[in-house]
């Protein structure tokens, strides 16, 4: 049973599709911005890295706190085949970004490329939506409807006093997954909804939980749950971190309805995956509880560079790290 569900993990596209970081991680290792990034992560913890890659945001010193950049680009089949909740995704998923690196967002711009402007309405209807279920502004950007092609791009500004970042899961930490599972899946694609039917205001408290969690010091390395889901997401934390872990499969939150492998790849729109001290992992599960979120110990982060996977008393290697890059954003000298 998990030499299965390992095999399919592996194969997932948007497992495989995070190997085309390393094109990025090439040609930008040692490239200017590097000393930026590296003092935003020293204040996050003491870690050396070399590269202005592998966070959810980048994150700019400013002030007291870090100026947080990110961009999304949507998956161009989910666009074509439900254009509305591609363009509420698109700034959705920008707003994540920010959360999950212990910040608050400011505002978003858009790129939007149509074929004509009744393809740009639903798309537009969808950033709208979301632009105000979430309270974050549209300032600008870009907008097309002589295209020969559609395509949606969404870039977003954020703040933050204290980071949660990718790089500071360390041995002996507790793995915690957070999901609200108050949605359903998309029909087609593999995206966990909790969101669209979801209170504006409960919405915004339920993010909130992780600056909280940031600026108490509770937490300081972890993740959104994005498109290669529980799997990838923990993959790409591990590799950034220079670290390896065992992920016990049947502790991850999960829908009644939904089978293992496809949960465990889905894009849940309110997902995190966080690293925390074991200390303080009841603080950071309570958190979580009373804004009604499913929370629980999924693992242990260790310093095998290996994911394995646990589950009915098995356990089975998903990837190693230090032989398999996945997006090539581990540490210089970690290799």
């Amino acid at each position: 049973m998990l030499g299965g569900v390992a095999a399919e993990l592996r194969g997932a596209i948007g497992v495989l599709a995070k190997r085309d970081v390393q094109i990025p991680a090439r040609h930008l290792s040692g490239a200017p911005g590097a000393a930026l990034a590296a003092s935003a992560g020293d204040a996050a913890r003491s870690v050396e890295r070399p590269a202005a890659l592998g966070d959810d945001c980048a994150a700019i010193p400013d002030g007291d706190g870090y100026l947080l950049l990110a961009a999304e680009g949507i998956w161009p089949a989910f666009l074509e085949g439900d254009p509305r909740f591609a363009g509420y995704s698109a700034v959705m998923v920008n707003v994540s970004d920010v959360y999950a690196m212990g910040g608050r967002p400011i505002a978003v711009v858009d790129v939007v490329w149509g074929t004509s402007a009744g393809a740009l309405e639903p798309v537009w209807e969808g950033m709208v939506a979301a632009s105000r279920a979430y309270g974050v502004p549209i300032v600008g950007g870009h907008t097309s409807a002589r295209s020969p092609y559609n395509a949606l791009a969404v870039a977003i500004a954020g703040r933050a006093r204290r980071l949660i970042t990718s790089f500071a899961a360390r041995p002996g930490d507790v793995l915690v997954a957070a999901i609200d599972l108050r949605g359903e899946m998309h029909a087609e694609h593999p995206f966990w909804n909790a969101s669209t039917g979801a209170d504006p205001a409960r919405l915004r408290g339920d993010l909130e939980v992780l600056p909280a969690l940031a600026e108490a010091g509770l937490c300081d390395a972890g993740k959104d749950i994005s498109m290669g889901g529980v799997a990838g997401t923990l993959l790409m934390l591990l590799e950034t971190s220079c670290a390896g872990a065992v992920l016990d499969l049947e502790a991850v939150p999960r829908p009644r309805d939904v089978p293992l492998a496809r949960w465990l790849l889905a894009f849940p729109s309110y997902g995190f995956l966080l690293s925390v001290r074991p200390g303080v992992a009841g603080e950071v599960l309570s958190a979580f509880a009373r804004r009604g979120i499913a929370s629980a110990a999924v693992g242990a982060v260790d310093g095998s560079r290996r994911l394995t996977l646990q589950a009915a008393g098995e356990r089975q290697t998903l990837w190693d790290l230090s032989a398999e890059p996945l997006t090539g954003l581990a540490r210089e000298g970690a290799r």
